[in-house]
């Protein structure tokens, strides 16, 4: 694909995603809206508060002003604190104006998407994100954002007991970024040896066998090839994979198969939350 098209395809699940959530929301009574989900503190509402916060952002709205509570105890630093103003200042709105506010900033950020022709998709721009922030290709900053709703979208799914969209296009663009994470993981975060390698065998909604090989220098790539005989193999299916990548399940979680060198796999779990 151009890079015009890629723009659009990442734009078409974006839209995709952002609209199940709406839809899997505007019908919940009050008291539905504040069941926990796997992120740590937040509930539905909050998840929700989030992905309205960062397409409002982007948008060109003006962050709250608004101060914490003290006793937030998965506010643990300047990225969490970042992301919990907005979110802790709609605590108080009830399930209309959330669901109301949610599909007017669809509304918005949809023809934003659409007539957007300030930016080509190699541009530099913004990237909101506290103090991770920095100047990232419109392309990816898109990409980004897809990654986000659909991992959010979930996040919601599993709070209501509703799953689906396991194999969207934004779940495939959510595969495709959290595989080339992969490396960080294996050879990073678990530090594993020069000359090792770990074998991901997926199965479920979304298929894939991928290896990550650490080099001489100790640098991970990920490639297709997979060996008879592998350092290690972590064999689970699609949404532990993307839960546990996602910081949503640590190891060792129901479901996931490892073998090879024990301490090594063990080390790869610890770590596998590669985003932040």
């Amino acid at each position: 694909m151009t890079d015009k098209q890629t723009v659009q395809a990442y734009a078409d699940a974006w839209t995709h995603s952002i609209e199940a959530i709406s839809e899997l929301v505007a019908p919940l009574p009050e008291g539905a809206w504040n069941r926990p989900t796997e992120c740590p503190g937040w509930s539905v509402r909050d998840v929700v508060s989030h992905v309205i916060a960062m397409e409002s952002e982007l948008l060109g709205d003006p962050r709250p002003i608004h101060t914490l509570p003290r006793d937030l105890r998965h506010v643990v630093d300047e990225f969490t604190r970042y992301c919990e103003v907005p979110v802790d200042k709609r605590r108080c709105h009830t399930a209309v104006e959330m669901a109301s506010e949610l599909e007017y900033t669809i509304i918005r950020r949809g023809r934003a998407l659409r007539t957007n022709t300030r930016y080509e998709p190699t541009d530099e721009i913004r990237w909101p994100m506290g103090p991770y922030s920095r100047d990232v290709p419109y392309h990816q900053l898109l990409r980004t954002r897809v990654f986000d709703v659909w991992t959010h979208e979930q996040d919601i799914r599993r709070a209501l007991g509703r799953p689906g969209n396991l194999d969207t296009a934004a779940a495939v663009i959510t595969r495709d970024y959290l595989i080339e994470m992969l490396p960080r993981a294996v050879a990073k975060l678990a530090g594993a040896p020069a000359g090792s390698t770990a074998v991901f065998d997926i199965h479920g909604e979304l298929e894939f066998m991928r290896s990550v090989h650490v080099d001489a220098d100790g640098r991970g790539r990920v490639d297709g090839e997979v060996l008879l005989a592998p350092s290690v193999r972590i064999t689970t299916d699609w949404e532990t994979f993307a839960r546990m990548a996602c910081g949503r399940l640590t190891a060792p979680a129901a479901g996931v198969k490892a073998e090879g060198d024990e301490e090594l796999a063990a080390r790869i779990l610890d770590n596998f939350a590669v985003t932040p």
